[in-house]
């Protein structure tokens, strides 16, 4: 084990994370016969095979599965020694890997282009995944921050909101519930309809099992999609209704593709969050990410859906918004 390279282990851990060669040849810009001999010459090393392959399909074996906990274990340490010496060199370069909920994609890249242009020196890596594998993500070491909603409770962090994240109903144009006369619906008026909800784990599901068990509602649900826009074709198709955030909607409402239904007691108003684990040491580039979004997060936000922030003012009387209602990020910049 001795003779193992750290690229070695880089290579078994990428492979183990995807459970492909070919996708984690595509993840470190290898060729797939490249990622297989690093494979071979650290299974060569370690005296035992790392993972099962059968055709296609690839797994670990029992001694893989213990070798990776080490693996990582080692690739944490290597990655604190690399941020500790650029902290003491105060450069801002090398690696930067971030995290983030699948619904934070509709705004954080083109913040991430901003961050770019004034830190040329930092290679970013972008990596995707619900609320439940993020939080994998920063317990394995995995990401030097995220950007989520909900922030883990599993683990030690340092959690920092920077912009409010607004969530609502939508249904299809012409939908009986966005036409309704005499104030808004009510959430009783969503017992007849139909579900099209997020998959379990998600933030966005789990903010509307709090706010569906707070109105005593239980949802009739016909479809679970791990996918916004997915859920999003299938409520224009007429299929249900569903709760999204505001900020993966931009698209549908500037085209009038589908419609918020101004439920009473929403929009139901959470936190955007940029979180790291406390254990974690942050290299200058990661420390500089995260003052970039706590300064620009709320006023690139508010900006950017300036034009959908009149559905949250407009909103009938009886529509309290939950949550926190007088967050920052829901005034102009």
């Amino acid at each position: 084990m001795k003779n193992a390279t750290f690229r070695q282990l880089r290579v078994f851990s990428e492979v183990a994370r995807h459970l492909s060669f070919a996708k984690a040849a595509h993840a470190l810009h290898l060729t797939p016969p490249a990622v297989t001999m690093q494979v071979k010459e650290l299974e060569g090393h370690v005296g035992f095979a790392l993972f099962d392959r059968g055709g296609r399909s690839v797994a670990l074996t029992t001694p893989g599965e213990y070798m990776l906990v080490y693996a990582r274990r080692m690739l944490a340490i290597l990655k604190d020694a690399e941020d500790a010496a650029a902290r003491l060199k105060q450069v801002e370069v090398g690696t930067l890997t971030i995290g983030m909920v699948s619904t934070a994609k509709y705004f954080l890249p083109r913040l991430l282009t901003q961050f770019r242009q004034e830190h040329e020196g930092v290679e970013i890596r972008l990596v995707e995944g619900n609320r439940g594998e993020l939080v994998q993500m920063l317990q394995a070491n995995d990401v030097d921050i995220a950007v989520m909603g909900r922030p883990p409770k599993e683990l030690a962090t340092r959690t920092e909101p920077f912009a409010a994240h607004p969530h609502v109903f939508v249904a299809p144009i012409g939908h009986p519930l966005t036409t309704e006369e005499g104030g808004a619906p009510t959430a009783d008026s969503l017992r007849p309809y139909g579900f099209i909800v997020r998959e379990q784990g998600s933030g966005t599901r789990v903010a509307l099992e709090k706010f569906l068990q707070e109105v005593h509602l239980e949802p009739r649900v016909i479809m679970e999609m791990g996918s916004n826009e997915t859920i999003k074709q299938a409520v224009i198709a007429g299929m249900g209704i569903s709760f999204l955030s505001l900020h993966t909607l931009q698209l549908e409402l500037d085209n009038r593709l589908l419609a918020v239904v101004n439920v009473a007691g929403t929009p139901v108003v959470r936190a955007w969050n940029v979180v790291h684990t406390l254990s974690k040491v942050l290299s200058p580039a990661a420390e500089a990410f995260r003052y970039f979004i706590l300064e620009r997060g709320e006023s690139y936000l508010a900006q950017h859906f300036a034009a959908h922030r009149q559905l949250l003012r407009d909103a009938p009387p009886s529509s309290t918004p939950r949550g926190q209602p007088d967050f920052a990020g829901l005034s102009p910049a």
